[in-house]
């Protein structure tokens, strides 16, 4: 058969209206996707802020705010800065720590280790990510609560510069694989005109890497701020769970997501603690909304300039 013969003119004319057909058919269905996502996201503020909203009905929002959680007192007290501030408190701790070790990890893997073992030492990296938290709080209240409580003098090592050091270690892995992927994206060109201007190693690495990859270094950061202020389990085993209002790295704090898992059983359904501990969730729900939020201006902002 030729290759300009009618019938072979045809079969070309009907893969064309197929790829057509299909590419038109693409964009309703990532919509669909997308749409779902946002569904689910509508559905849940929904549920958290309906159920989280009465709570004001006992007390004011300003209360609310108040220094001191007690409640199952008479008349109860609806105070949540002092989880509030454990909360950033322990997110900053662990956050001065899993971002310079991260970056660097993740500097060493994509520029200092081999192209034949970078695969294999990236996975090592990533195998941290895999280990239960759990298992992270385990460690955290045998090992290194009794070190803490040892070398500061203190009545007990569960506090916050514990749980700091146990949430870098689990928020590592997502630091230094996500930062390790934006270094990697920076093209080899970059490096190669920074060497041949004569500018070693490292000087290529911390001038012109790492500011042409700040977008996703960034990204990076904000993904092991939510790893750390999400987590429950391994801070409610080490932090030490008062929920007394404090600054202090080195006594017990309570976490918004502790205080929810500790009392969320024991609050009646439809009770003010329940409303209460809803509102700590909205709580929660609009700090990693803030964050993800700020994050997308800054980068866009960035991705903006360099243009």
């Amino acid at each position: 058969m030729n290759a300009g013969s009618p019938d072979t003119t045809e079969i070309v004319r009907h893969r064309s209206r197929l790829a057509r057909l299909a590419e038109r058919a693409d964009r309703p269905i990532f919509f669909a996707f997308g749409l779902v996502g946002l569904v689910a996201l509508g559905v849940i503020l929904f549920f958290v802020i309906r159920e989280a909203l009465p709570i004001f009905r006992y007390v004011s929002p300003l209360e609310f705010l108040g220094p001191k959680w007690y409640p199952t007192s008479e008349p109860p007290v609806f105070g949540a800065l002092p989880m509030i501030v454990a909360t950033m408190l322990v997110t900053l701790g662990a956050l001065v720590l899993a971002l310079p070790l991260g970056f660097a990890a993740a500097g060493f893997v994509a520029e200092v280790v081999p192209p034949a073992i970078r695969d294999l030492a990236k996975s090592l990296l990533e195998l941290l990510a895999a280990i239960p938290s759990v298992v992270y709080g385990f460690f955290g209240l045998t090992v290194l609560a009794p070190f803490v409580q040892r070398a500061f003098g203190l009545p007990t090592g569960q506090n916050a510069l514990t749980a700091s050091v146990i949430l870098a270690f689990m928020a590592l892995p997502t630091v230094a694989s996500l930062a390790e992927d934006a270094l990697s994206a920076v093209p080899k060109a970059h490096r190669e005109a920074s060497l041949a201007l004569g500018a070693s190693r490292w000087e290529t690495t911390w001038r012109v890497v790492f500011p042409s990859a700040f977008s996703g270094l960034f990204g990076a950061a904000v993904l092991g701020m939510g790893r750390a202020v999400g987590e429950t389990m391994a801070v409610l085993m080490v932090a030490g769970n008062s929920p007394a209002l404090t600054w202090s790295f080195l006594r017990p704090v309570r976490t918004l997501t502790a205080g929810i898992a500790l009392e969320m059983a024991e609050a009646p359904q439809g009770g003010a603690h329940y409303h209460a501990l809803f509102m700590l969730g909205a709580i929660l729900l609009f700090i990693a909304l803030l964050t993800n939020g700020l994050a997308e201006w800054l980068c866009g902002r960035v991705t903006r300039r360099g243009e």
